[in-house]
Order: structure tokens, then sequence, then C-alpha cells
């Protein structure tokens, strides 16, 4: 059913974008007067990130009569399945914005254009090499990464310092151990610890794995992807298992919910600490009670070290679109530093440029953004990033093995023997 409601909200989307025009006055995107008509396509849903994206457009217009550039409005709910649609029917937008980890089968598919003879070499070098990694598929780079967000404790300021816990900072997080711990002692009078909000257990599962030396995907000697469980695996898995099952530490209720879900409870007292993306700050201002004390802490780091994968947002461009060095100039234009900077406020995440990193304004103590932009050094390109046959896995294999194992229904054995022989199946179809 989700899967049908998600092609047919595909198909109003192109069919919205083919009645808006959009298309340009000619089949090589131009004008009769010779002037070129880019489709930008951006995902922003917040009203700052909406606004900040809408009035950069209007910037470059005013700058540049020659390459004209149109704001299209996408939706993250749809986006594939609408790009998919739109890819296939020859009516791709020039500039996609999307998510790393989304694009693998689209760059395999030679739908995205390869952006290495045309990225200016002030972007290359501004922007560091583990970032360039999450959108390298081949030999080919198919996106810019340009905003990413880390994964950090939000908790309730006060419980936590009636606790007489250590406070974590970013260079000396608690471990994994010493975080279960606090979470034991964060819970009674009707509190618990900490909630897990895992309707989509998935991403980050994976991604706070690599703290404790876990990784899932490898390759093997032929360049192929396989699915290994080693004990680093277990880690992440094994204490959030332990929270919900063993010590009750953590509330069984809030395995099925939304990060969004678990706010009323927060704010509530009824858990101590959110493990969320580093976005939902704003939601937090937006929607805490008066007087609410909250703060931002490191997540916990293992062998790995306080290191985490993500899938940052990105900026492609459509291998079918008749002028890609001009959208590739728009890229830039959007993503000088200060732009980046605006486009980083505006979603409440941080820039994987440099310069625009070390900006001031995302570099004070209130609201958490210095722990953020302390975190950046150690993010890393989600284990899973490049594998064809991601998707599948995730949605037939992996979040219904997570979803048992998390509520006790499975043991460790059962979820690797999941997530391992039934994934490698899966990923053999896309690798022959």
């Amino acid at each position: 059913m989700r899967a049908a409601v998600r092609r047919a909200a595909a198909a109003v989307a192109v069919l919205a974008l083919l009645l808006t025009g959009c298309s340009g006055g000619g089949d090589d995107g131009r004008d009769a007067d010779g002037t070129i008509r880019l489709r930008f396509q951006s995902l922003a849903w917040q009203k700052e990130s909406v606004d900040a994206n809408k009035r950069l457009v209007k910037e470059w217009n005013a700058a540049h009569p020659d390459v004209q550039v149109e704001y299209v409005q996408g939706s993250w709910d749809s986006v594939h399945d609408q790009l998919l649609t739109s890819f296939e029917g020859g009516e791709a937008p020039d500039i996609i914005h999307d998510a790393s980890d989304d694009l693998a089968d689209f760059a395999y598919g030679g739908y995205l254009a390869d952006l290495r003879p045309l990225l200016p070499e002030r972007l290359k070098a501004d922007i560091p090499e583990q970032s360039w990694r999450t959108t390298t598929f081949g030999e080919g780079v198919h996106g810019v990464p340009f905003l990413q967000e880390p994964r950090v404790l939000i908790a309730n300021t006060k419980l936590l310092k009636a606790s007489g816990a250590r406070p974590p900072t970013p260079e000396r997080p608690w471990s994994w151990e010493e975080f279960r711990q606090v979470t034991k002692e964060l819970t009674g009078q009707g509190r618990y610890g900490i909630a897990w909000p895992l309707k989509e257990p998935v991403s980050v599962t994976l991604n706070l794995g690599l703290s404790g030396g876990g990784r899932l995907f490898h390759r093997d000697g032929d360049g192929k992807a396989v699915l290994r469980f080693e004990p680093g695996d277990g880690v992440v898995t094994g204490t959030i298992h332990d929270q919900v099952n063993t010590d009750r530490s953590a509330a069984r209720s809030a395995l099925g919910m939304g990060g969004s879900d678990a706010l009323p409870g927060f704010f509530g007292g009824r858990y101590a600490m959110l493990p969320l993306g580093f976005s939902y700050r704003q939601q937090i201002i937006q929607q805490a009670p008066e007087g609410f004390e909250w703060t931002v802490l490191p997540m916990p780091a293992g062998a790995g070290g306080a290191v985490q994968g993500v899938s940052p947002q990105t900026l492609s461009v459509a291998e079918e679109s008749p002028h890609k060095k001009e959208a590739v100039a728009f890229i830039d234009f959007l993503l000088r530093p200060a732009n980046m900077v605006r486009l980083a406020r505006g979603d409440w995440m941080l820039p994987t440029g440099t310069e625009a990193l070390a900006d001031p304004s995302l570099r004070g103590a209130e609201h958490g953004w210095a722990v953020g932009a302390a975190l950046a050094g150690g993010l890393r390109p989600a284990p899973a990033q490049s594998v064809r046959g991601y998707p599948e896995w995730k949605d037939k294999v992996a979040t219904p093995a997570y979803q048992e194992f998390y509520s006790g229904a499975i043991d460790t054995g059962e979820l690797s023997n999941r997530l391992v022989e039934d994934g490698n199946r899966v990923l053999a179809r896309y690798q022959r």
C-alpha cells in the first residue's frame, strides 16, 4: 500500500512539473532570446530553510540574467520514486537536491552527471575528502555534499545534574558502558533514562555502530559488497537491546516512534534523554514549555572512537541536462562559504565546507552549536553509502530484524543470521 501511495505521489509530482511548464522554452533549455532556464528542485521544508533557498535563487537570478534558475519544491517523502519517474520520462530537474545515501542507484544507472571535470577548485578544496567519498560511486563524483548532521543526545538539564553523572564533552564522551550506567541512574519514579525513537532503525544503528568498531558492510577481494556481523557490530545494538529488555532504562513504547513523536514525553519528564539528529534542536526550541532546560551532549564512543556515519544532503546535476556547466556554476554560488552558512542555519545543520564551519555563528554555546561543530571532525561516510541494493536490504531485511531484536523478540544470533544471510542474498542480485 505504501509503495502504491509513493508511486501515485511521484506521478502527481511529475505531472505537476510538466503542467507548470518547467521545461523552459526549447528542447535545449533556452528561451527564444537565448536565456538559459535551469530547474532547481529543492527538498527544503522548514520555513527558514525554504526562505534561505528562495532568497539565494533570487540573488543568483538578479546577477545572471542570461542563466535563470527556477525554484521547484520537492519532498523528502517521495523524492526517490519521483526522481526515478522523472529520469525515465526525460523530465528530470537540472539541479537535484537529495541525500547521499539515495544516490547510488541513480549514479550507477547513468542518471547523474559525473561532476569531476566541472567542479571549481575552490569548492573541491573547501569540502573535506571524507565528505566527497559520500558522493563518489565507482570513479565518478555524482553530487556535492553540503549539509550534514551528527546524532546527539538531548538531555533534561535538571535531571542530568541531579543524577550526579559526569557531563560528557566532545573531547571526553561517555563510553557505551558508562552511558548504559547513566541511563540506569536516571531511571525511576515513572521516568526512563533514555528513549530510543527507532521507527526507522537502520541508519541510526549503522551510523552509530561505527563508534563501537562495527561496519557490517565490507568489500571482498573482488570489490563486491558483503555483510559480516563482527563483535564491533554488537556494541550499539547490544546496548540498546539491554537498555530496553534488561535494565528497563529505555522506554519500550518509544521504539516505534519517530523523533518528533518522543518530544512530548521528553518535555513532560518521562524520558531524561533522547538521541536525535542535530536539526531537531529547532523543534525543541519551538515546542519546549517555558522554563524547560535542555542541553546538547555528544553520543557515546567506543573502540571505534568518537565517530559516526552520516549521509550528507547533496546537490547533483542530471546527466540529461543540456547545461551542466551552468548548473554547476549555480551550485558553486549556492555553496559559497557565506551562503553555505545561511543554508546550514536555515536547516539547523552543519555545513561540510571548512570555511563555513569556522563561522562564529555556528560555534556559539547557545543551542548546542559548539558541540555540533566539535563533532564534525568525527563524521564519516555511512557504512552502506555506495552499496547497490541497500534500499531493498534496509526495507525487506534490516528494518524488521532490528525492530524484532530491540523489542526482545529475537536474540543476537538470529539478528546476525537475518542481517547477513538474508542480506547477502539481496546484495548478490545487484552485483552479478
